[in-house]
């Protein structure tokens, strides 16, 4: 297997996340997903082989699906495209990058909902709610819901994203804008999933961060719909009532469930077979949603 790219190193101001590298090339931004991974808040210490190019291929080709409704910031995927002063890094870049258009990032993640899970699930046993609306009694766990929610986050710097109201939102970023990612985020959620369902797989839930542009214009940003950022389930197997296989990091995190460690870091290291284990999950969601073979 190839080796796991965990970070880069280009001669430009960086900003580092849990998976991507993002690099401010003046006017506009270098986004290098690596193969980090993280689970419980913490960045594991080795990470998936070809995890970040799985990532942005998949991200390419939901931008490429949804454009005709939904603007993104992408500039160029194909690295001999990208400015000359990156092209002495094709080789690291190839595969895992997007150079973009700098927006100014909506502090609201946009979640879309549209099954019984998670966090969702936890807090619907408590209150009969999901981040505060009332849902009705008796569903159970992973049930298709109603009809999708719009359940926003603040962006937290470390940490969960916390969960707040619609009102709540308005109050951070106003009315209106407000009102427009939730339509946004559900029209584009729901466009997905019918994709999604005609190639076998469940959309659960996802998450969407929108940006804008200097001339106020409202995009999409950062990465779409990939087992990092969504909840994908196949369909052949969904029977509501218990946890759904995924295709996503669940399994690295359960297998930190059985280990002894309090979700602090440092993380342990994770066995071969749950690097491989892991890594033939994403590349299942890519081949099933694209329809294409893995190279």
């Amino acid at each position: 297997m190839v080796e796991a790219i965990l970070s880069t190193d280009l001669p430009f101001p960086k900003r580092t996340g849990k998976v991507r590298d993002v690099y401010d090339l003046g006017d506009s931004l270098l986004i290098v997903a690596t193969d980090r991974i993280s689970a419980f808040d913490c960045i594991m210490p080795n990470g998936i082989p070809d995890k970040g190019k799985v990532l942005t291929s998949l991200s390419l080709f939901w931008f490429d699906l949804v454009k005709d409704e939904f603007e993104n910031h992408l500039l160029a995927e194909d690295v001999d495209a990208f400015p000359q002063a990156l092209q002495p890094y094709a080789d690291v870049l190839r595969g895992r990058s997007m150079w973009v258009k700098k927006a100014s990032v909506v502090p609201i993640e946009c979640v879309a909902r549209g099954y019984l899970a998670g966090s969702g699930w936890k807090e619907y046993q408590q209150s009969q709610t999901v981040c505060g609306v009332p849902l009705p009694a008796g569903l159970k766990q992973c049930d298709e819901l109603p009809q999708p929610l719009f359940t926003p986050a603040t962006k937290e710097e470390s940490g969960h994203d916390i969960n707040v109201s619609f009102d709540e939102t308005a109050k951070i970023i106003g009315e209106s804008l407000a009102a427009t990612l939730r339509e946004r985020t559900l029209r584009l959620y729901a466009r997905a999933a019918d994709h999604a369902r005609s190639r076998g797989v469940i959309i659960a839930d996802t998450k969407f961060e929108f940006g804008q542009l200097p001339d106020g214009k409202l995009i999409v940003v950062d990465e779409v719909l990939t087992p990092d950022s969504s909840r994908f389930w196949p369909a052949d197997t969904y029977e509501s009532g218990h946890d759904q296989p995924s295709y996503d990091k669940q399994f690295v995190r359960n297998w930190l469930e059985t280990q002894t460690w309090d979700k602090q870091p440092p993380a342990p290291h994770l066995p071969d077979d749950v690097v491989t284990g892991t890594r033939a999950r994403y590349v299942e969601a890519y081949e099933k949603l694209t329809g294409r073979k893995w190279k």
